[in-house]
């Protein structure tokens, strides 16, 4: 049985690790740019949620584009037991059979999940959804956001921008809470076979860090959701009861 992997810093690596980072100040950036200093919550969500376009459009983009793209034929003769990717017995598809950058990234994270480092059928289907549905939702948010902040506009559009900006982000908070789940709870029943928890690095950079950032801010944005939720009904209660008075 081969000794487990552990974690090797070198020049390939720490340009995949700077690259995958690279998004959280650009995110930062645009977020001081074009939310005003006023609307703090505002800006820590902006930055969130372009944080979050960046990383599904770019990064978990060029996975898939390395699953469809990327692949090694399979000699003639030799089995290989469905079911097939794209329905192709005669090819294996993934990451690990690329040769550019984007390859490379994925390789590097496949030694700590090594799902990533093929086209896991489980893996492709959730990140569709993620990089051509959630990718975009997460743009939108951030333009709902500058609407919302954008004080020369009236207080009707803001409103009304305010109210589609809680909906779209309940939904793309809980449809990041829902893939997370579907992404490690095969592993966790199965023992986490594929998952490298025995370098610390791997563990806790790669696995735990990489990943719980998609649980813990979509949990506190749902959180400021039910906060706005509340407000807005409790007003509507106030109000009618107002009205009632007179």
């Amino acid at each position: 049985m081969a000794p487990p992997a552990s974690f090797t810093l070198d020049l390939s690596t720490v340009l995949c690790l700077a690259f995958s980072l690279s998004f959280m100040p650009i995110a930062y950036l645009l977020s001081k740019a074009l939310i005003p200093s006023t609307h703090t919550r505002n800006r820590v969500l902006f930055f969130w949620h372009a944080y979050d376009a960046l990383t599904h459009l770019f990064i978990e983009g060029s996975f898939l584009y390395e699953c469809f793209f990327s692949y090694a034929s399979i000699p003639t003769g030799i089995a290989n037991a469905g079911p097939h990717f794209l329905n192709r017995a005669d090819r294996i598809y993934g990451p690990a059979y690329g040769s550019g950058p984007s390859a490379r990234l994925w390789q590097e994270y496949a030694k700590a999940d090594h799902r990533w480092a093929g086209a896991d059928l489980t893996v492709v289907s959730l990140e569709l959804l993620t990089v051509f549905v959630g990718g975009p939702a997460a743009i939108y948010v951030c333009y709902l956001l500058c609407r919302s902040s954008d004080e020369r506009l009236n207080a009707k559009v803001r409103g009304g921008a305010k109210a589609t900006l809680w909906f779209v982000a309940t939904a793309l908070a809980t449809a990041e809470l829902y893939g997370g789940f579907m992404t490690f709870a095969p592993e966790w029943l199965t023992g986490s076979a594929q998952l490298a928890t025995e370098d610390p690095v791997y563990l806790w950079l790669y696995l735990f860090f990489f990943n719980t950032l998609w649980v813990f801010i979509p949990l506190w944005v749902l959180w400021e959701a039910g906060k706005e939720l509340q407000a807005a009904f409790v007003s509507q209660e106030l109000q009618g009861a107002e009205q009632k008075k007179k």
